[in-house]
This record gives structure tokens, C-alpha cells and sequence, in this order.
């Protein structure tokens, strides 16, 4: 029993280590000539605007008189949100302010003008035929991709298909117009002007483009079948202010955190050794752990962190201690009244459990609403309390029971080792 206690401890030991460092260092391992690394968990995390910079634009509704607004602003923000995720700003924020405004968040951008036009441009795409008339618009569109154009290679377009309305319409008029050219436009200016070899029925067609070399042909390309994906707006919207947001603040903000974190770390362990003794070694160590499970779900999820999200760890860090204490003082009751150790961690964990459960149950409810009906940093900060809490009842309920059951088989019987 005393021998596998011990390989209990010196194995928890171990892979807090191993993954404490891979956390700090992250890992390389060359193999076949390919490189597979695991990044520092700092590097892997998501983090917000305030973290680490970015652009903060704020739109207001041109007219608010019209029918049915409010499902109009709601519908803008959706194709806005689409519009940056189709772009690759997957971590951008977007969300309605007050009545008529949308203010719009993007963290880690280098190019702010790209992203200002890629939110401001409607995207307005019209097929019309040699008479002057509309064949298809932009919303006949179902999806799109970028394709080659020559056989060499080197010319770039958009290859699309078009919904079933979309499909019916673009076969009658190639059919009525072999011979002649259907335009293409976007925002009214030209971009091609193909011509009907055949009648195009299977609703699938390719835009050609008119650029000088293969790169502006990518670029192009790549420009037009984002903005196709995103559609255009419901409504019209006017730039009211971007703000460009360093992250001077937010590197402060960050090393300030770990500043504190790792000084009320220590002084917490510190605390739970002096108070606690070995009960405390126990608390100690599935504490690393609570720390290490919160960060590497963090960035293995993806989940975006923010300043608030910051302040919802280390409430997660205060509830996991508080959760010890409880346990620990009903386990040096369960001492006082005679028990040995192994039998008073039995009971302590039986007769404190459920506090400590409802407890952290409580929180998770109260997270959750938050992460449900709050949005920017306060879904942030609800979602970083929600892992800090599972994590923290898990480490609490679990890991230290565990831990501790393996101090106490140690054999060690005095009191004084337990608790003062």
C-alpha cells in the first residue's frame, strides 16, 4: 500500500512537471524530415482585443424609420459576422449597441484599412444581359471558390453555383443569348463580360477577371469569392468611428496578471502547507493541475481570452482553494474526534462534499446564464469562470481526495503531520 502511494505521488509529480513545462515551452520533434510541434500554451491562446490589439469600428443605422428595423439590424450584424468569419477573423466580435448602432471588434489585425473596406462593402454582384436587363444578383449565388482559367495555370478566377431560382433564370437567358455577352457587375463597375458559347444549364459558371499577372489574379479572385460568400447587407450603415487599439495596454495588462497570479499562487501554497501541512501538499499539487487543465482547454478549444476572461481564472483559482479549505477543516474534525487519518478523509469528504458541490454548482448556473445572455466580454468572462469552475470541482472532489488518500497510506499516523 505505502509503495504504491508513493508511485501515486511521484507520478502526479511528474506529469505536473512534464506538462508545466510543455505548457512554458511547447515541443519539437523532427521526424522524416517533417517538424511536429506542440506551441507554448501562451502562444496556442486565443486572445481578445484587449489582449493583444487590434480594431474597434462602430456603424450606425442610415435610416431607422424603415419596416421592420430591428429584424434588419439583427440581420446586418449576422452578415457582418458571417462577412469576417468568411474572411478569416474568426475571433472578431460583433454585436448590437443601444438601438441603432453595431460596434464591431476584431483582435490581431495588421491591416486595418482591408478589414474597414471588407465590412463596408455590400458586395453587389448583377448579371445583365445585352438589353440592359438583371438576369441574376449576388443572392442567386449558393456558393463559390476560386478555380484556374487557363491551362497554364496562371489566370485566377471564381467558380459558382447558383440556387435553384438562380439556376432557372441564368439557363433561359444563356439560351436566348448564344452568341452574345452577359456582363458582370460588382458595385456597377465592370469585371467581365464573357460570352455565351452555349446555353448554361447546370446553374455552375466561372468569372474571369482582367488583371495583368497571376498575383493580382489571386488577389482578385480571392477579394470577390469572400465577398460573394458574405452576401450583402440587409441594411445601409454608416462608419461612425474606428478606433486602432495597441496592445501596450494589453501586454501590460497580461504581465501584470501573471505578476499576481504567480505571487498569490505561491502565497496560497504557502498558506495551505503552514495551515494544512500534508492535507496541504495535497491541495498544492491539484492545484498545478487546475491551472494547467484551465489553460490547455483554453488553447486547445480555442477559446478566445480576454482581461475578463483573466478575472474569471483567478476567481476559479479562489474557488478551488476555498473548496480545500472546506474539505480540509471538516478532515481535521474528523481527526479531533479520533478517526485515523485514511478514516478521516472517508468521512470529511463524505460530510463536506455536497457544500462543496453546491457551491460550485451554484457558480456554473450563474456562468452559464451569463455565457447565454451576456455577449462580448461578458460571455468572455462567463465562459472562463464556466472552465474554472468544472475544472476547480474537479481537482477539488477528485484529485485531492485521491492524493490525500495516498499521503495518509504513507503511514504516517501523528496528528501533528495533519494539522496543528
Amino acid at each position: 500500500m505505502k509503495g504504491k502511494s508513493i508511485a501515486k505521488l511521484t507520478i502526479t509529480l511528474i506529469v505536473i512537471v512534464v506538462f508545466a513545462l510543455l505548457a512554458l515551452n511547447g515541443l519539437k520533434v523532427p521526424q522524416i524530415s517533417k517538424v511536429y510541434s506542440i506551441k507554448p500554451v501562451a502562444d496556442a491562446i486565443n486572445l481578445g482585443l484587449d489582449l493583444q490589439g487590434g480594431i474597434a469600428t462602430e456603424y450606425i443605422a442610415t435610416d431607422t424609420t424603415i419596416e421592420d428595423f430591428d429584424s434588419l439590424m439583427e440581420g446586418t450584424v449576422s452578415a457582418l459576422r458571417t462577412r469576417l468569419t468568411n474572411a478569416g477573423f474568426t475571433e472578431a466580435n460583433v454585436a448590437r449597441q443601444g438601438a441603432d448602432r453595431i460596434r464591431v471588434e476584431i483582435p490581431g489585425v495588421d491591416d486595418h484599412e482591408q478589414v474597414v473596406a471588407i465590412i463596408g462593402t455590400p458586395a453587389h454582384l448583377e448579371f445583365i444581359d445585352p438589353n440592359g436587363e438583371v438576369v441574376i444578383e449576388g443572392k442567386d449565388i449558393e456558393s463559390c471558390g476560386m478555380t484556374y482559367t487557363d491551362s497554364t495555370q496562371t489566370e485566377v478566377g471564381v467558380s459558382f453555383k447558383l440556387s435553384a431560382e438562380g439556376t432557372k433564370k441564368f439557363a433561359d437567358a444563356t439560351r436566348t443569348f448564344v452568341g452574345q455577352a452577359i456582363s458582370i457587375y460588382l458595385d456597377g463597375d465592370l469585371i467581365s463580360a464573357p460570352r455565351v458559347n452555349e446555353p448554361i444549364t447546370g446553374g455552375e459558371g466561372i468569372i474571369s477577371g482582367n488583371e495583368s499577372s497571376t498575383e493580382e489574379s489571386y488577389q482578385w479572385a480571392s477579394d470577390l469569392c469572400m465577398l460573394l460568400r458574405s452576401g450583402a447587407l440587409p441594411m445601409d450603415i454608416a462608419e461612425v468611428e474606428t478606433r486602432a487599439i495597441s496592445a501596450t495596454l494589453g501586454i501590460e495588462a497580461i504581465n501584470g496578471a501573471l505578476i499576481a497570479g504567480l505571487v498569490g499562487l505561491i502565497l496560497i501554497i504557502l498558506f495551505m502547507l503552514v495551515v494544512y501541512r500534508m492535507p496541504g501538499v495535497a491541495a498544492s499539487m491539484a492545484l498545478c493541475i487546475y491551472i494547467l487543465i484551465v489553460f490547455y482547454t483554453l488553447a486547445i478549444t480555442g477559446i478566445q481570452l480576454t482581461l475578463q476572461g483573466v478575472a474569471g481564472i483567478l476567481l476559479g483559482i479562489g474557488m478551488a482553494v476555498d473548496a480545500n479549505v472546506i474539505i480540509f477543516e471538516r478532515f481535521r474534525e474528523e481527526l479531533k474526534a479520533g478517526r485515523t487519518p485514511a478514516a478521516a478523509v472517508k468521512f470529511g469528504f463524505r460530510n463536506a462534499g455536497r457544500a462543496v458541490i453546491d457551491a460550485n454548482v451554484t457558480t456554473l448556473i450563474a456562468a452559464v446564464v451569463l455565457m447565454i445572455f451576456g455577449t462580448g466580454t461578458i460571455k468572455g468572462f462567463a465562459t472562463t469562470l464556466m472552465i474554472s469552475v468544472i475544472a476547480s470541482l474537479f481537482t477539488a472532489v477528485i484529485v485531492t481526495r485521491s492524493l490525500l488518500k495516498a499521503i495518509c497510506n504513507l503511514g504516517i499516523t501523528g496528528k501533528g503531520a495533519y494539522t496543528r
